[in-house]
């Protein structure tokens, strides 16, 4: 496992879904934990308590609107007067489907900025202390989306293609940081596919009326149409790949935007 004894990370939408699981995973691996998210007291505790349960020495909750950029850069600054941050973690994204024809336009730029302006906002904030240190790491929870479309997603498709995109810069402006011995700084993409998170229920709700109302074939409807693995993604996985990353030994993997989509984008 990788030790991250030491090192505090900082994810967005961590109170659920994949963001906690992520949280985990580092909680595990000794790092202290920023926990972020729209959430109200009782959650933001049972999210700290949990993480503190799997070995957290340290966590704290941070409550910022990543809708607005100023608030998502005094996200980082603020965790960093708590501790220095070594992990930033942007996995805090909405969603809404429409056709574009029919997607308002005030939807469509909340969409952008939190997917997209937020995670520009944290990464200006955190990475240039991370490079004086010679260690960072910068994991953006993008999406298949943000490499292949699909139909009644133009906002989501757009802020995820252009989460890769920023992603690949600052990997290539900060891959000369450091070393092979403290670990670089590096900047990656996670790319999930169908995975087991309250964002796509309102998917599967809308597969499930085609069906006279069955989770379970909405669900299969949903992966038979892109997923060939014909399974879901347990958000444990996600936090797997995320803690490995986090290792010195990865030091030369950054630019990467890497899919965990059962097929999906090789098709």
């Amino acid at each position: 496992m990788t030790d991250l004894k030491g090192k505090t990370a900082l994810i967005t939408g961590s109170v659920q879904g994949i963001g906690l699981e992520i949280a985990r995973a580092m909680a595990r691996a000794g790092a202290a934990i920023a926990v972020h998210g729209l959430a109200d007291a009782r959650q933001a505790a049972q999210a700290c308590e949990a993480l503190a349960e799997a070995g957290a020495p340290e966590t704290r909750f941070f409550g910022h609107d990543l809708s607005d950029p100023v608030a998502a850069g005094r996200l980082v600054r603020e965790a960093a007067e708590w501790r220095a941050i070594d992990i930033l973690v942007n996995n805090a994204g909405i969603q809404q489907t429409a056709p574009l024809a029919e997607m308002p336009l005030d939807t469509f730029q909340r969409i952008l900025a939190v997917n997209l302006t937020a995670a520009f906002a944290t990464m200006q904030a955190a990475l240039p202390a991370m490079a004086q240190r010679g260690y960072g790491r910068v994991i953006n929870i993008a999406s298949v989306h943000g490499l292949v479309a699909s139909i009644d997603k133009a906002p989501y498709v757009a802020s995820k293609f252009g989460l890769v995109g920023i992603s690949r810069v600052a990997a290539l402006e900060y891959a000369a940081v450091g070393s092979r011995e403290t670990g670089g700084v590096t900047v990656n993409c996670i790319c999930p596919g169908w995975t087991e998170t309250a964002i796509i229920e309102p998917q599967i709700v809308a597969r499930a009326a085609l069906h006279g109302g069955d989770r379970a074939a909405g669900v299969a409807d949903l992966l038979s149409e892109k997923q060939p693995s014909r399974r879901t993604s347990d958000p444990a996985e996600i936090g797997a790949l995320a803690l490995w990353l986090c290792a010195p030994i990865a030091h030369n993997v950054t630019g990467a935007a890497i899919p965990i989509d059962g097929g999906w984008t090789s098709q």
